[in-house]
């Protein structure tokens, strides 16, 4: 049995097509719009805005929704409205897509395209872009998809349409995840997701959970699909978009297989199944019963497994309108039988022009022939800088996430630069070596940065097994924060751990024969309160805060000992519950007055 791999006929969540299933059409409304239509008496604007409302809200009925569609573009154009003459186009467009007329929905989408570029806003530039974009991703031209995705991220960027630019990326996303492009897909959907976030576009989310979980089902990371996959069921199933949910429970039915944990994949694909029957939604019939058919053949179920084969080929078959491919085929076979006979004929006729024509067909086949090999050269040439690109954008963007927070790097990537922000409760970490001064002059500067790379290389591993942020290092001292992005009071305790694993890391360092040489013992203080954060530099740009907070964590850091964590008052308002600590006292702090301070026990 014949079984196509799974990244073949993937669905790719479109945002304007769930746009159209979000705003579904009332039939009321419609009839509602219609009667208003019948009465003609409106003009103007007023016309304009009738005619488009009837063209979306007659698009499950193809010929209506483009009759409306097309008098719309017939007065924007007399008016010169170039809006809604926009718009006509869009809607135009639309309707044919719907409908699955591919070619003349991306003749209307183009044509909107030129007729936005003559407006103030560029939102409307972008927005048409995006959807060429999506057409020539539907039919599987990617070269041309990639173009206009970014052209239309280009340009959206440059406008305060949110929920415009975040469905470019989503869908750019989708693209890159088709051609396997799963880093370059990652970071679209992240992006997109940060932005739906901001802007409180739950759906939006929804989909980005739902495609990078699919790109970690792609690489094997079964747990992270699982988990990102059903946050987005949770949302999608509440909004009712079957379209999408069908398809990421048949990711879910994959996981599962790989776990050969055959009855709950079997759970899944049938669900799946189910709600695409349900709602009618024919490429995922075909989807979930090519599934079925894959997991009753590994667990030998033989008749079932062809069943359900045969349901994925018919339902292929009508996606695909079997009828037209056969149509096609059948002219080609007319052309070619016509040409045989015209060479019998030539070949008995004039045998001295058919070696003319033989020679002229030679040379012509070569000249394709060496077309095709540069071609091929150029297309090679063309991938490699690419992938060249591609590499040294993913290093880039993997540099600038180790020197700056995720989304302090997205938005310093949106915008080219970073606002400073201001947090209520983050909790400031110092840590100093004793003695390393005196200890430094003895060392020559090789071993000296080797002394310190060592320590430091297992501090920073340290912070980032807790999610802490390492802010900076100066001679011996490091310095680091957590709760940078809210969950202050967890963020205080993971800080307390992660001390705790610095220390024990200097002790045992003390115990290797082979580091005995440089050991050093080592103070660290905390403390909690507000700070400002922000992007210093332009070039040489570096993350940093400040505030009292920082003065205070220095100071608890003085005012340790060796092997101790010593934590201010603050900080032991929000640990207390969970660790042992001895009051040791107060200090004076200038600026702050009398402050008390505490040692974490073990």
């Amino acid at each position: 049995m014949l079984f196509t791999s799974k990244k073949n006929y993937i669905l790719v969540v479109s945002f304007l097509l769930c746009m159209q299933t979000i705003f579904a059409q009332d039939s009321k409304l419609g009839d509602s719009l219609q009667i208003v239509y019948d009465a003609n008496k409106l003009s103007g604007v007023d016309q304009l805005e009738l005619l488009r409302n009837l063209s979306f809200n007659k698009i499950s009925n193809k010929s209506e929704s483009i009759k409306y569609a097309n008098e719309l573009i017939k007065l924007s154009a007399e008016s010169k409205n170039y809006l809604y003459l926009y718009r006509g186009y869009s809607l135009r467009g639309q309707a044919y897509s719907f409908a699955g007329d591919i070619s003349l929905a991306l003749e209307s989408f183009i044509k909107g395209s030129e007729v936005a570029s003559k407006l103030d806003d560029k939102s409307y530039e972008g927005g048409a872009f995006l959807t060429i974009a999506d057409v020539y991703s539907k039919i599987g031209n990617s070269n041309n998809a990639d173009f206009y995705y970014l052209k239309s991220i280009e340009i959206l960027r440059k406008t305060n349409d949110s929920i415009s630019l975040a469905s470019a990326l989503l869908n750019a996303g989708d693209e890159a995840f088709k051609n396997n492009q799963f880093q370059k897909s990652l970071s679209y959907f992240k992006e997109s997701r940060l932005i739906f976030k901001k802007i409180d576009y739950p759906m939006g989310v929804a989909y980005n959970l739902g495609n990078e979980g699919m790109v970690y089902a792609e690489q094997g990371k079964d747990k992270l699909a699982e988990q990102y996959i059903n946050q987005a069921l949770v949302v999608l199933e509440e909004f009712e978009d079957y379209n999408a949910i069908t398809t990421y429970l048949t990711y879910m039915s994959d996981i599962y297989l790989r776990r050969e944990n055959f009855p709950v994949a079997l759970k899944y694909a049938h669900r799946s199944l189910e709600l695409a029957t349900e709602h009618k939604l024919k490429e995922q019939i075909s989807d979930a019963n090519l599934t079925l058919s894959n997991l009753y053949e590994k667990s030998g179920n033989t008749k079932e497994s062809y069943k359900h084969y045969k349901d994925y080929i018919a339902y292929r078959d009508s996606i695909i309108n079997i009828d037209n491919v056969q149509q096609i085929a059948d002219l080609r076979t007319n052309f070619e039988v016509s040409q045989k006979q015209t060479e019998v004929d030539l070949l008995e006729q004039k045998r001295k022009n058919q070696r003319i024509v033989t020679y002229a067909i030679g040379a012509a086949l070569f000249f394709i022939a060496l077309l095709a090999f540069l071609w091929y050269r150029r297309y090679l040439f063309i991938r490699k800088t690419k992938q060249i690109i591609e590499k040294e954008r993913d290093r880039s963007d993997s540099l600038l996430l180790n020197i700056l927070p995720e989304e302090t790097a997205i938005e310093l990537k949106l915008n080219g630069n970073v606002k400073a922000k201001k947090h209520d409760a983050v909790t400031v970490l110092f840590s100093d070596f004793k003695g390393f001064t005196s200890y430094s002059e003895k060392l020559s500067p090789e071993e000296l940065v080797k002394t310190v790379d060592f320590y430091f290389s297992k501090f920073d591993t340290i912070m980032e097994d807790y999610g802490l942020e390492k802010i900076k290092t100066i001679g011996d001292a490091y310095m680091c924060a957590g709760g940078l992005n809210g969950n202050q009071k967890e963020a205080a305790h993971n800080m307390i751990l992660a001390a705790k694993d610095i220390i024990d890391f200097v002790e045992k360092t003390k115990t290797n024969n082979i580091t005995q040489e440089f050991t050093f013992d080592i103070r660290i203080g905390i403390n909690t309160g507000p700070v400002v954060a922000g992007v210093v530099g332009s070039k040489k740009f570096a993350y940093d805060i400040w505030g009292d907070t920082v003065n205070i964590a220095s100071r608890m850091e003085s005012m340790s000992q060796p092997g101790k964590i010593n934590i201010s008052e603050g900080t032991h308002a929000l640990i207390s519950d969970q660790w042992t600590c001895d009051y040791r006292g107060e200090i004076e702090v200038k600026n702050r007055g009398i402050l008390k301070m505490y040692f974490v026990n073990d």
